[in-house]
């Protein structure tokens, strides 16, 4: 863009000036016009042409514009002016661009101007010839620009690995060569760089480096560097370099324990360290290989005392080495690893608590427990799975003893009695025993041994006394504890006892009126006792501790008490009475009588605790006799209103406290018997006078049944309801039989019509 700006002022110029010098043209430019040469690629500052400047005397300035190329044909910056004084000019090259003959033009026509002081203008031309020069070949491509690096495989036949691009600026032939000469490369007229055999990357060296020439006829020439690596490739077998195939290590290796460096070459990568990948072919749970650096070390627990390892402690690997992980170049090595037993386990038994029982006085040297029947040492080598018995100790550990400390035979040193005062209380015997390993690191465990002596039943029972007796009221309530017997047995531990009635207590009612608690000898009552019936109970009661027992005799005394009531007959009575009853009359003949079993018949008193309203009714006598009589005590009042009620519900107590002072009736026992009695009074009757002839016949109806006879019409309501459906049902069955035994008349009638001929 600036260069077109340029150029554009320029010619503005020339025009400017064509004008001026169309008005005012003088000869100023001495030497011009005129013809000159330059040679092709000459570099800037070369002089073309050389040219004065002639000024008129009058003008005492000099030149105004100085002589300045203002066109050229064709249009070119190839060519300036430089002043080299004294009005002495020269044409000289820009550098930019270089003349150049094959390519640009060969002549070039500069249209130079020049104005002095006085106004005078002139303007001429030079014309430069451009002249051949013979130049060197130049090399086109990447070889023109940078040193050229070619890649040769190894293996790669011969052939052409490069074609070499040159050119000579004046199309000349050119040759090529290079150089050094000794090596397995050669270059065609054409510039075709071909190989000469086929490279063994690991026997011929890795990289040629290569001076190419290309020279023309005149023998002018240019020369560029060629490297040729040659390539590496995977073409062998790695290798492995460890010799060693058996490998020891101990058992229980922590992960991560080095067991072997395999180690391998891959003769591709003799210059440098190989990158190998290393793996563990066979399944193995107990090794793993670094894929990189081919160590190989532990990833699992390794038990030399557990299956498999117990019955095969070697372990076979198979290791491969390939040169990449998708190559098909590896090699494999069997290694095998044999695991050694080391004493890694202490002795266990099983069970490691012991509970066993002697009987007490068991005697001296009585063998109790065989030890090595329960310990064992899982360790594999002998010399690892020895152990002994030591330390027997604890609580009452006098007592016991091993025989040996090989043979852990427990004995019994001493009888034990449990009921000596120096072992009261010791049933159970806490020992310890230490089975510990013979070989180091001298593992161990401890043994616990839990020795029961069992008691020996030796002792009867014996009752605290060799009789008991028990007085009880006869109103004793029924499941009352009446008395407890008590035995002990001298054995220890102390024997359970149990109580149990073996004989007495039974009634004509009852097998056994009295229960005793079996553990505790509580003798309780099942039933109610009876004074009147029977005055004393003896029993027979035995403690037995499971295997011996005593008896002892147990004898219950039944103490009266007055816990009868009077029985009166009747106990109800209903009747009915004219009102007009004359006072002191016995009412209707009616007396009870009275009976109590533990009472005297002097003992009763009566009285008619509810009912009597204006006490018109009372007992003769009151007291002091088992017979009573009713009598009416005073009138019944029903004019003046005093008595309303016609129906009297008499309740009449009897109680057994006649001979009783005032204050044992505080203190004993008083028993009360009942007796209900319904009295209806009758009114008199009423006088009717007749006025008319005729007659009038009053019907009185009324429920003469007492209150306590409320069975009455509910046993009548009832037996109509059962007679009723008993009616129903024969109903049912009568018109059942109907319908069977005659049939509809329209289906008869068919019948007959059908069986007429």
């Amino acid at each position: 863009m600036k260069d077109s700006i340029v150029k554009m002022m320029k010619s503005m110029l020339l025009l400017i000036l064509l004008g001026v010098v169309s008005g005012r043209r003088t000869q100023l430019l001495k030497g011009l016009p005129a013809t000159s040469t330059v040679e092709e690629n000459a570099a800037a500052g070369v002089s073309v042409y050389t040219f004065n400047v002639t000024v008129s005397p009058l003008s005492s300035e000099g030149v105004a514009i100085l002589p300045t190329i203002v066109n050229s044909n064709p249009l070119t910056e190839a060519f300036d002016i430089e002043s080299k004084g004294d009005l002495e000019y020269r044409v000289v090259t820009t550098g930019n661009p270089v003349l150049d003959y094959e390519t640009m033009p060969k002549s070039f026509d500069l249209q130079i101007f020049v104005e002095d002081t006085a106004g005078r203008t002139d303007l001429n031309i030079l014309t430069v010839q451009v002249t051949d020069k013979n130049e060197r070949p130049v090399f086109r491509g990447n070889m023109a620009i940078q040193t050229v690096t070619i890649y040769v495989l190894e293996g790669t036949p011969p052939e052409c690995i490069y074609q070499v691009d040159a050119a000579d600026p004046e199309n000349a032939e050119l040759k090529y060569s290079l150089l050094p000469a000794p090596v397995p490369f050669l270059v065609l007229e054409s510039g075709a760089v071909f190989t000469t055999k086929e490279f063994d990357y690991e026997k011929d060296p890795h990289c040629y480096f290569l001076n190419i020439t290309v020279t023309d006829p005149d023998g002018l020439n240019s020369t560029k560097a060629v490297n040729i690596n040659i390539i590496n490739i995977n073409d062998e077998r790695p290798y492995f370099t460890t010799k060693q195939r058996i490998y020891r290590i101990p058992e229980e290796q922590s992960p991560g324990t080095v067991v072997a460096n395999i180690t391998a070459k891959d003769p591709d990568d003799e210059d440098s360290p190989s990158r190998l990948f290393y793996s563990i072919q066979s399944s193995d749970r107990y090794f793993s290989i670094n894929p990189s650096t081919g160590v190989l070390q532990v990833t699992g627990k390794i038990n030399r005392d557990a299956l498999p390892l117990r019955l095969h402690p070697n372990i076979s690997l198979i290791v491969r080495v390939e040169d990449s992980p998708s190559s098909s170049h590896a090699s494999e090595m069997e290694i095998t690893i044999i695991v050694e037993d080391i004493n890694d386990n202490p002795p266990e038994c099983n069970p490691s608590t012991f509970r066993i029982e002697a009987n007490e006085n068991t005697i001296a040297g009585t063998f109790l427990l065989d030890l090595r029947n329960y310990c064992k040492d899982i360790d594999v080598d002998p010399s690892n799975n020895q152990f002994n018995f030591t330390g027997l100790s604890g609580f009452g550990s006098n007592n016991f003893a091993l025989e040996s400390t090989v043979s852990g035979r427990l004995v019994m040193t001493e009888s034990i009695d449990l009921e000596n005062p120096a072992n009261l209380g010791a049933e159970v015997y806490s020992l310890t025993v230490r089975v510990q390993d013979i070989a180091c690191p001298n593992y161990s465990n401890i043994i616990y041994i839990y020795i029961r002596i069992k008691p020996v039943n030796e002792f009867f029972p014996v009752f605290s006394n060799l009789s008991y007796e028990f007085n009880v009221p006869e109103i004793t309530r029924v499941g009352s504890s009446i008395g407890r017997v008590n035995a002990r047995d001298k054995d220890w531990s102390p024997s359970v006892i149990t109580y149990s009635i073996v004989a007495g207590g039974g009634t004509k009612d009852y097998t056994n009126i009295f229960w005793i608690s079996p553990t505790k000898g509580d003798v309780k009552i099942l039933a109610r006792l009876d004074y009147e019936t029977t005055q004393k109970h003896i029993l027979t009661v035995q403690a037995s501790d499971q295997e011996k027992i005593a008896t002892a005799s147990v004898t219950v005394n039944v103490l009266e008490v007055n816990d009868e009531e009077p029985v009166c007959s009747p106990n109800f009575y209903s009747f009915q009475i004219p009102v007009s009853l004359a006072v002191g009359t016995n009412i209707n003949g009616f007396r009870i009588e009275c009976q109590d079993r533990d009472s005297d018949p002097r003992s009763f008193r009566y009285f008619i605790n509810e009912g009597n309203v204006n006490n018109h009714f009372t007992f003769s006598p009151s007291a002091g006799s088992n017979t009573s009589r009713l009598i009416l005590a005073s009138r019944f009042d029903y004019d003046s209103g005093l008595d309303t009620n016609w129906i009297y519900r008499l309740h009449v107590y009897i109680t057994d406290d006649n001979l009783l002072s005032a204050r044992d009736k505080t203190t004993d026992l008083i028993k009360t018997g009942t007796v209900t009695l319904s009295i209806r009074v009758i009114p008199n009757p009423t006088t009717v006078i007749t006025t008319t002839p005729g007659f009038t016949v009053v019907a009185k109806m009324e429920n003469l049944y007492s209150e306590l006879a409320w069975y009455v019409p509910f046993v009548i309501t009832l037996g109509s309801l059962l007679l009723l459906g008993l009616l129903g049902y024969l109903g049912f069955l009568l018109a059942t039989w109907v319908r069977t035994c005659c049939p509809p008349t329209g289906k008869a009638g068919d019948v007959l019509l059908k069986s007429w001929p």
